[in-house]
């Protein structure tokens, strides 16, 4: 796994610049440093060595040089396709699953990447054509940005990297800040610094002769399959798990697992127990009640792993700027990532993880409550769903002229039921989107910050509405599952496992992504998923005759602090530190009277979102200083004592 950064910009030597900007993904890939320039192009890779530690340095090259490649991921199915083109004359120089790549496009131009099965953010640069070709993996799994301006084109793993570019203008994408605040991440293509965007999953970009272009190369085309009993879906599932783990425990280094103590994590354990592997296991707490040490210590002990446990120090908000540098958002949930990864990193560089198998099976509580309600989305006529809107919408205003906060939660339930035959909406209200009660605006943001109008129009079902469309002849909750994949699964959950294992030089794998895996969890019918209540249910019972039954049995507990318990330890005083008339003013975004009300309110477990959107406020404030104002510390007190 690493880092790989880029520049198009005539008639300039960007080498020092390659530098810098390298140096600022570090952690990416501490292993090699190396830079190359061809014409107005020069490509920077930053190495963590996974396979072919002796040989595999980058660039790679063809064997007359005309083509290069730098690289971030790993080709799971590298060797088959190694001996593939060594049968057809293709002559080798490393044993790098990198080589490949170039190889591949000689064979099939741009689509080598259909025969690819990885996670991977590649740049291939055609040396005799002066083309540059930039694409990322099916689901997401690897960044990749870039920003065009100026006469010039950035590339790179990380945006931190592009802004280091003298000529970069740092602003606040203030459109993408307020779907950042409804969702607590940042859907489509943009990002939080103006003008940098996100190459989406599954797309690749061409850029020549000044001509950037963006195109998708795959697409999940969900195929529910009536014919299918709970016995063949469970086979199905147990064979192509255990074959997704068998593809990606491929390494020249030891491999671990986060185990949460949770049904995924603990079906990858067993799946590596079967296949033979040596498994490392690395569990977290929270210092909280619903701490799994108990169930991951089950599971270690079932399977015979190397088993290591830790807990996050009594005050993580302290080191909130630091995961906010390596995240480049204001996210929740950064630090138990962060931690989890340095404590593996002094016995691994790579670690298997559970994520995605929620977004296949319908693990999640919002998941439970959209099931009962899938079949009603359809009979509702318009005449009603209009009349159902309007109440929503009194429903806030009678709430909000009641004052209570600690009543949101009811009106919030309320207003989900009111969005019956609606399923994108009634979705958008589970996940706590808020921006369709368009008076809550004047609740949060300042007065001068409306007026500008830069958000005016701008809302958060534009990055679902095409989504749902997609799947609107489905069940509502396999249209939830197919959208949830396509947004917060990369944008928000991928990108934080991402950013917060690299931190510490840490390659997560996520063998539930994978594409066999994936396509044959989509063909499974929405009503073999949930029975009786039960999230997972089908998952349950495949796993069930290969995990303890407490594993089996257990509700999801998520790998999450308690947004009420986490205001009660440190939230609250951190927000009074950094959240002050005088910087919440000269900021203009927030109303600071809202934001008092919360951190002056009696402490209470009904005001978890408030206290999340107070948590995303403390993490604007910082983002902005450690990217717009250019500060260095990583701890919280260093910047507001």
């Amino acid at each position: 796994m690493c880092g790989i950064a880029g520049i198009f910009e005539k008639n300039k030597d960007n080498r020092a610049l390659m530098s810098v900007m390298l140096d600022e993904m570090r952690h990416r890939g501490p292993d090699d440093k190396s830079i190359h320039v061809h014409g107005h192009f020069t490509l920077g890779h930053r190495r963590l060595s996974i396979i072919d530690l002796d040989t595999g340095n980058q660039p790679i090259f063809n064997e007359d040089r005309s083509i290069a490649v730098v690289f971030n991921g790993e080709i799971y199915n590298f060797k088959e396709l190694r001996e593939e083109l060594r049968q057809k004359g293709h002559r080798f120089y490393t044993r790098s699953d990198t080589e490949i790549l170039v190889h591949l496009y000689e064979e099939h131009g741009d689509a080598f990447l259909h025969r690819l099965n990885g996670i991977f953010a590649l740049a291939l640069l055609d040396q005799y054509r002066e083309r540059l070709l930039l694409a990322r993996d099916r689901f997401g799994v690897k960044p990749l940005h870039y920003y065009i301006g100026g006469g010039m084109l950035l590339f790179a793993s990380e945006q931190k990297a592009i802004v280091a570019h003298p000529r970069f203008r740092r602003a606040l994408n203030r459109k993408a800040l307020h779907l950042h605040l409804n969702l607590r991440y940042t859907p489509g293509d943009e990002t939080l610094f103006e003008g940098v965007k996100r190459l989406p999953p599954a797309h690749l970009a061409t850029f020549q002769e000044g001509l950037f272009v963006v195109n998708r190369y795959w697409q999940l085309v969900p195929r529910v399959d009536r014919r299918l009993t709970e016995a063949d879906a469970m086979e199905g599932i147990n064979a192509r798990l255990k074959e997704a783990v068998r593809r990606q425990l491929v390494s020249d280094v030891p491999l671990g697992v986060y185990l949460s103590g949770g049904l995924d994590s603990s079906a990858i354990v067993q799946k590596m127990s079967e296949l033979g592997a040596d498994v490392n296991t690395f569990t977290l707490g929270f210092n909280e009640p619903t701490d799994e040490f108990r169930d991951a210590r089950l599971v270690a002990n079932r399977f015979h792993t190397h088993h290591h446990a830790t807990t996050l120090p009594l005050k993580p908000l302290e080191e909130l700027p630091r995961a906010i540098w390596h995240a480049e958002e204001p996210k929740i949930n950064l630090l138990q990532g962060m931690q989890l990864s340095a404590f593996a990193r002094p016995r691994t560089k790579v670690v298997l993880g559970g994520l995605g198998g929620d977004e296949l099976f319908a693990g999640y509580d919002i998941h439970r409550f959209i099931y009962p309600f899938r079949g009603w989305h359809r009979r509702v006529p318009p005449a009603l769903r209009r009349l159902l809107d309007w109440k929503s919408r009194f429903l806030y205003r009678l709430q909000t002229a009641a004052g209570g906060m600690s009543t949101d939660e009811y009106r919030r339930g309320l207003q989900m039921l009111c969005a019956i035959g609606n399923a994108e909406r009634f979705y958008l209200i589970l996940r706590n989107a808020w921006d369709h009660d368009a008076p809550f605006y004047k609740e949060v943001y300042a007065p001068a910050f409306l007026a500008e109008g830069e958000i005016e129009g701008v809302k958060v079902s534009e990055h679902f509405d095409a989504l749902f469309r997609q799947m609107e002849r489905r069940d509502a909750l396999e249209q939830v599952l197919f959208a949830e994949l396509h947004t917060k699964m990369v944008n928000d959950y991928l990108l934080v496992e991402d950013r917060v294992s690299m931190a510490h030089s840490v390659e997560q794998r996520v063998p539930f992504l994978d594409v066999d895996l994936v396509e044959f969890a989509f063909s499974i019918p929405a009503e073999m998923k949930i029975k009786r209540g039960q999230t997972k249910y089908l998952f349950r019972k495949a796993l069930a005759p290969h995990l303890p039954p407490e594993i089996i049995a257990k509700r999801k507990q998520g790998f999450a602090a308690n947004p009420y318990l986490t205001f009660k330890k440190e939230l609250r005083e951190t927000a009074r530190r950094i959240l002050t008339r005088e910087r919440v003013e000269e900021q203009g975004i927030f109303n600071h009277d809202y934001l008092r009300r919360v951190i002056d309110h009696e402490p209470s477990p009904r005001l978890r979102w408030h206290y999340n959107f107070l948590w995303m406020a403390v993490g604007l404030a910082i983002w902005e200083d450690v990217f717009l104002r250019g500060k260095k510390e990583d701890r919280v007190e260093a910047y507001y004592p």
